[in-house]
């Protein structure tokens, strides 16, 4: 597409050229090859539309020569009006590219943010390998409301995976009061109901109105067995070694974090079994509503083969680009993927 709208300038006086020298000068074409330097200022710097501009000047007055017309008053205005469409292309290719500056200095700062607020998780937690998978539907920032996090607790390995409502640096911002909530408190807490009293505190400071967060918790435990709580979140997928993959939903549905008002019961930790070999992915909602051009949801169930294997890094890669290959195309929801899997004690 970009070679494409590169050739155009070229293609639209190379086409006036031609209907100018088949037609003869009693049709008036030449005004036309004003087009190419209003092309040229689609791609480029200035100085390319400068060239191209002056290129239609000399391809008007050679052809104004050939059909006789050079010193006529139409000549003139075709002259005229290239170098006026030349100029006009000139500022604008200026703005353009001082636009174009300007959202790469955003895309710096948010990239620069995102690694700030979405650290990198460790590979290696306890007895449990890490990998985790980003992908921010808006292209252009390249961060959104997402958030994850790994922490190594005294008690054993904590995670968080949540989904922030909204867009936008209000959206950042939330996930960053949750994280740092969730960082400090997993360090502190003796379970995971502690933790999720002090993020539903830092929220409540935070919030006001509709916002809420959605979020899973996970615990490890020594008995072998993962402890979850699930605050309006899509479930986990369970993955056994020796076995079908399931979601490990919980028996009740709970609210999500941020939501004070509501007179109903928060979530209860549930546990499920969780042994060598066996993984376990957290994900965001922009993960199972992806759509393909036939509005079919992304079959995450159906797809949980790809994460067979024992390194988990490469199995979140695959599912990540299967997941794109579902929706060929820009995502409309960010997704988050950690996957987590279970090695042998060490000693």
């Amino acid at each position: 597409m970009h070679a494409l709208t590169t050739a155009w300038p070229f293609v639209m006086m190379g086409t006036v050229t031609a209907v100018d020298l088949l037609a003869g000068p009693q049709y008036g074409y030449l005004s036309l090859l004003a087009l190419g330097p209003a092309f040229a200022c689609l791609v480029g710097g200035a100085l390319r539309t400068v060239l191209i501009g002056g290129m239609a000047l000399v391809l008007s007055l050679l052809l104004g020569l050939y059909d006789e017309l050079l010193g006529s008053r139409q000549s003139d205005l075709n002259l005229i009006s290239i170098a006026g469409v030349t100029v006009a292309g000139v500022l604008v290719t200026l703005g353009r590219q001082r636009r174009e500056r300007e959202l790469a200095s955003v895309r710096s700062v948010a990239e620069v943010a995102q690694r700030v607020l979405l650290r990198p998780v460790p590979r290696r937690a306890g007895d449990l390998r890490a990998a985790v998978s980003y992908t921010s539907a808006d292209a252009e920032a390249r961060i959104g409301g997402d958030l994850y996090e790994v922490v190594i607790g005294p008690g054993g390995v904590r995670v968080i995976v949540g989904d922030v409502q909204g867009k936008g640096l209000e959206a950042v911002e939330t996930a960053a009061t949750v994280l740092g909530a969730f960082r400090e408190a997993a360090q502190d807490e003796p379970d995971l109901l502690g933790v999720s009293e002090r993020l539903e505190r830092s929220l409540n400071r935070r919030l006001s109105g509709e916002e809420f967060v959605t979020a899973i918790l996970a615990e490890t435990a020594a008995d072998g067995r993962l402890t979850l709580l699930n605050y309006g979140h899509p479930p986990p997928l369970l993955v056994p070694f020796d076995g079908d993959a399931i979601f490990a939903e919980p028996e009740v549905n709970a609210p999500p974090l941020g939501l004070p008002g509501l007179d109903v019961e928060g979530p209860r930790p549930y546990q499920v079994p969780f042994r060598p070999g066996d993984q376990i992915l957290l994900y965001t909602d922009g993960v199972i509503e992806a759509r393909d051009r036939r509005n079919t949801f992304y079959p995450l169930l159906e797809r949980s083969f790809l994460l067979a294997g024992d390194d988990p890094e490469a199995a979140l890669e695959k599912l990540r680009l299967d997941l794109k290959a579902h929706v060929d195309g820009p995502l409309h929801d960010d997704a988050a993927m950690l996957l987590l899997r279970c090695n042998e004690p060490s000693h």
